[in-house]
């Protein structure tokens, strides 16, 4: 399977601006490229190819006096652009057609000059790892990296990303090959996983508190963006401003990508089987806004089930609509609280005398749901 690994970058003051010039000169290659289709397209005419795209946008304009500085950067990121617009392209025919998973996307937009930005080196550029293990890309030359960990492999390609706090990251596609743990003993394991916002998640035999990394850095960033607010646009003062937010925001994310790192990897060692419920995060943001964002449930689920797939778990998702917390797992009766006044109550007494705590109940529920579901075969995870 293929995987990222990301690594810190620390280019120097002449590798920045190289590296300035190549997110720039791709981000013109990509807006070239989208004008020249969406005219075909208003004028009634085919689209042109990629390969047309390419000899048109890139060998050509490069002979012009208005496009020659395309010529200081390494061609392969200029055509790593075009063929992610052509991607961004098929994606979106795709959705259109119904073909493609997930919510509709649109058509492709022109790019601006944000605070992220990025370029994609394939193998074609002949990016290499140096001896003394810099990052060796070319017409930029040997950047400084900051290894935590060796690659499995050799990468396919490298993307250098320069995110709103700063910071230069180097990501790595690698191939990696699947490393499954011993074998547990299933009955005895497998957990079900009840997610939420009091907790972050019920399993069975402990929760994981909810770390509220937002919640707890969201007076610091208020006064940072009140500091903001208030600098004239276009000054060195404002610049420092929205530095010091992007560097906030990037505390947040990081706090939070760990802490699912590290909890997705318990769970997996200490689980044979993972059923969780899957939940409308999308939907849950609209009632419960910062509170749903803080806890990234998706990227949690995302980042558990690659995990289970790698080190060879069982993972099942239960369907939304099973009603674990509203089910008693005593006698199956649906007498549970429900409604939005249900999600005060976080114990409860069922008809037949047993009294359940909300979040364990529905634990116990979605993991005997998750053993009928891979007993059945509805699930080919």
């Amino acid at each position: 399977m293929k995987l990222r690994y990301q690594f810190r970058l620390y280019p120097s003051a002449p590798q920045k601006i190289e590296l300035a010039k190549a997110f720039g000169c791709a981000r013109v290659v990509w807006n070239d490229a989208l004008r020249i289709r969406q005219d075909a397209y208003k004028r009634g005419q085919p689209l042109p190819s990629i390969v047309a795209l390419a000899k048109q946008v890139i060998t050509e304009a490069k002979k012009t006096e208005e496009r020659a500085w395309l010529a200081e950067v390494s061609a392969v990121i200029l055509q790593s652009s075009l063929r992610d617009l052509q991607t961004a392209y098929s994606n979106f025919f795709a959705s259109k057609k119904g073909t493609r998973k997930g919510p509709k996307i649109g058509p492709p937009r022109f790019k601006k000059k944000t605070s992220r930005q990025a370029v994609r080196f394939t193998k074609a550029a002949r990016f290499f790892i140096t001896e003394d293990g810099k990052l060796r890309l070319p017409k930029v030359g040997e950047v400084e990296v900051r290894w935590t960990r060796e690659l499995p492999s050799d990468p396919s390609s490298v993307t250098v990303i320069k995110d709103a706090a700063g910071r230069y990251f180097a990501s790595f596609v690698v191939e990696a090959e699947d490393k499954p743990l011993p074998e547990l003993d299933k009955e005895e394991t497998d957990t079900g996983i009840d997610p939420g916002l009091s907790s972050y998640a019920v399993l069975r035999g402990r929760k994981i508190a909810s770390p509220k990394f937002f919640r707890r850095q969201e007076k610091k960033l208020r006064r940072a963006q009140r500091k903001l607010s208030r600098c004239q646009k276009g000054s060195n003062n404002r610049s420092k401003a929205k530095l010091a937010v992007a560097k906030l925001h990037a505390r947040i994310a990081d706090q939070r990508r760990d802490f699912i790192e590290q909890e997705t990897t318990r769970i997996t060692r200490e689980s044979q089987a993972v059923y969780l419920e899957d939940l409308a995060v999308k939907g849950m943001a609209k009632s419960f806004g910062k509170s749903v964002h803080d806890q990234s449930l998706g990227m949690f689920a995302r980042t558990l089930e690659a995990k289970c797939a790698r080190y060879g778990r069982i993972f099942v998702k239960v369907d939304r609509f099973f009603p674990s917390t509203q089910l008693c797992s005593h006698c199956g009766a649906l007498t549970g609280p429900k409604g939005k006044d249900g999600l005060r109550i976080r114990t409860w007494t069922c008809d037949c005398g047993t009294t359940h705590d909300r979040d364990q109940n529905a634990e116990y529920n979605l993991r005997l749901e998750g053993r009928s579901i891979v007993a059945e075969g509805r699930s080919d995870t």
